[in-house]
């Protein structure tokens, strides 16, 4: 078993830099999920941690071993890729062995970890067919598998149900997870899907740009955002966010978005007191908008008028697209909420989830 460290790292192909001084320490036995849109770089790291790209500068080690120049295949690592690159001529077994072929293992030592891979994944009954006789489900666990018998040290995988339907992808995420428990292996994972990434990380890495934005467990993540990035990305529906001044009046201080105004809470004050008189962006998540009937009794509730442009009913949640003057937004309320396309209504934000970032560099007031 073995930690990840990388320290330093940059990536460039040319003159476009894509990786930019990326530092992140992994523990030992940690699930790490690498998140952002396509194109941020994160396949790239996963691609320099397993010796695919070279690094530009900076310095990858697992354990307590460089492994900048290290061949992929002395690094002791497994990966899982987005395609499942199984041989068609071949058996699940023999999928799951050749690896291990290669490298001239005993035989009895490649039977016992293919039946052990199988075992765990489910695969015992279908070890003697061809990829072509399997559902997407099961290839994707042959080539889960093939990376289990290695017995590595880092287990990486890139985006490797992406190939999936929804349902099979939620099925998918659970057996990953209970493997990580059952191997106790360090575990990187990268995925676009914000959802991935909260169910299934210890620790989520947030990049953009090649950046790191942030690196935190997923309750963090979602509950303190340092940026109007990590707060929009994480969640679904996504953050809402308005542009406003904060204003103070009367010794209290309030958002003013030119449609409406939201009084910020009184323990808050000092906090934001700063940035009065300063334009703002406040965030807002749509759980936190309210039907006012139907909202818990433990918030301080600011009301809003809206107009309801679409309605979305997803059975235990109702989702509201709604506009006030030029402000558009959305609502996760109650779905016993009797509302349709078109209704003025009135919604309550809790203004005790509101987050404040500022204008300029758009980083977490705090």
């Amino acid at each position: 078993m073995a930690s990840v460290s990388f320290r330093h790292v940059h990536k460039r192909f040319g003159d476009v830099s894509v990786i930019k001084d990326f530092n992140l320490e992994i523990a030992d036995k940690e699930f790490m999920v690498f998140v952002g849109p396509s194109g941020c770089g994160k396949s790239t790291n996963l691609r320099m941690l397993a010796g695919l790209e070279d690094v530009s500068e900076g310095d990858i080690l697992i354990g307590d071993r460089v492994v900048n120049d290290v061949p992929p295949k002395d690094r002791d690592i497994a990966m899982v890729f987005q395609s499942y690159a199984l041989y068609p001529h071949m058996s699940v077994y023999d999928n799951m062995a050749f690896g291990l072929k290669l490298r001239k293992m005993p035989k009895d030592e490649i039977d016992r970890r293919v039946k052990e891979a199988a075992d765990i994944m489910g695969l015992t009954n279908l070890l003697d067919r061809k990829p072509k006789a399997l559902s997407g489900g099961q290839r994707q666990r042959v080539a889960v598998c093939r990376a289990i018998v290695r017995e590595p040290s880092v287990f990486l995988m890139d985006e490797p149900l992406s190939n999936l339907d929804a349902k099979l992808r939620v099925t998918a995420r659970a057996e990953i997870s209970k493997l990580h428990q059952k191997l106790g292996t360090t575990f990187i994972y990268v995925t676009h899907d914000q959802v991935e990434a909260m169910t299934m990380g210890d620790r989520i890495a947030v990049l953009a740009d090649g950046l790191l934005q942030q690196c935190d467990t997923p309750r963090n993540l979602y509950n303190e955002p340092v940026n109007i990035f990590v707060a929009g990305f994480i969640g679904s529906p996504a953050m809402n966010f308005f542009n406003g001044t904060l204003v103070s009046e009367e010794g209290r201080q309030f958002i003013d978005t030119g449609d409406f105004r939201l009084k910020i809470p009184a323990d808050r004050k000092e906090k934001f007191a700063s940035y009065v008189g300063k334009e703002v962006v406040m965030g807002i998540r749509p759980e936190h908008v309210h039907s006012p009937e139907f909202a818990p009794p433990n918030i301080v509730g600011e009301n809003v008028n809206a107009t309801v442009e679409v309605v979305e009913l997803l059975g235990h949640e109702l989702h509201l697209y709604l506009n006030s003057g030029k402000n558009s937004f959305v609502g996760t309320v109650d779905p016993r909420f009797a509302v349709q396309s078109g209704n003025n209504i009135t919604v309550a934000f809790d203004v005790n989830s509101m987050h404040l970032f500022d204008k300029t560099t758009e980083l977490a007031i705090r």
